[in-house]
């Protein structure tokens, strides 16, 4: 998919809960630093609860962060796609949960959107663009970032980010996140990520950061929208991020985990 966007890919990158996870950003794993030219963009994430089944699946909660820059300060180029795959041992539903559409999130800012989707929200973070028009100083703004569940159809999940940011004025902007299972080395999990440009091309997305862990119950069961297991002692997962200027940046984040019974 094209004009990706990192708003929430970089974040299930991550290892892709709550305001319980705060510490654990504070205090927890060293990020993964990738360079390509002028650009130079960090990942970091992690999950919660470290100790996970080997044989069956358990709820998950996870956080994540991405933050890019240049190394002599101008504007960051587009990100034009953004494809993600992460450990087969990880697994995203949303079965039984309400989902959103787009038409009920595009053009409304984020206490109008979450009043119309609450039940179907999965995560909340914030997002930062920098926007730069020709002969004009760029414009960062940081606003907030919310992750609805927008259904599952033919084994594909979709994830609608909401974010909403002055690029100049206000504006809600909304990527939308397909998700599906592969099975290639080691990974199960595929993730692409496709938003409009944002200021018409001018803008740039330089930082993100969410937490995402969302249990419910369905027909008298609890679920939990992430799950994963421990076998073989690590959660792992790779992305890339190809942009405007024909940058590409790649790495990948491996975090460890521990089996119980």
């Amino acid at each position: 998919m094209r004009r990706g966007i990192a708003v929430a890919g970089a974040v299930l990158l991550a290892g892709i809960a709550c305001v319980g996870y705060a510490a654990a950003r504070d205090s927890g794993p060293k990020p993964v630093v990738v360079r390509a030219g002028n650009m130079v963009l960090e990942i970091n994430g992690d999950f919660r609860p470290k100790a996970l089944p080997s044989d069956r699946l358990a709820p998950l909660g996870i956080w994540g962060s991405g933050k890019l820059a240049t190394v002599d300060g101008s504007h960051p180029p587009a990100l034009e796609e953004a494809v993600f795959d992460a450990d087969k041992d990880v697994f995203i539903s949303v079965k039984g949960l309400p989902a959103c559409t787009i038409g009920q999130l595009e053009a409304r800012p984020t206490k109008k959107a979450e009043a119309v989707c609450d039940k179907a929200i999965l995560g909340r973070g914030a997002a930062t663009v920098e926007v730069a028009f020709p002969e004009q100083k760029p414009i960062v703004s940081t606003g907030p970032l919310v992750l609805f569940n927008g259904g599952e159809r033919n084994g594909v999940g979709k994830v609608l980010a909401h974010a909403y940011v002055n690029v100049p004025a206000p504006t809600a902007v909304v990527a939308t996140v397909e998700v599906s299972r592969v099975a290639k080395e080691g990974l199960g999990l595929h993730i692409e990520v496709e938003v409009p440009k944002i200021a018409g091309g001018a803008g740039s997305v330089v930082g993100a950061r969410f937490s995402m862990r969302r249990v419910y119950t369905y027909r008298g069961r609890r679920r939990s929208v992430i799950s994963a297991r421990c076998p073989d002692g690590h959660i792992l997962g790779r992305g890339s991020f190809t942009y405007s200027d024909g940058s590409v940046l790649a790495g990948g984040i491996v975090r460890p985990c521990v089996a119980r019974n």
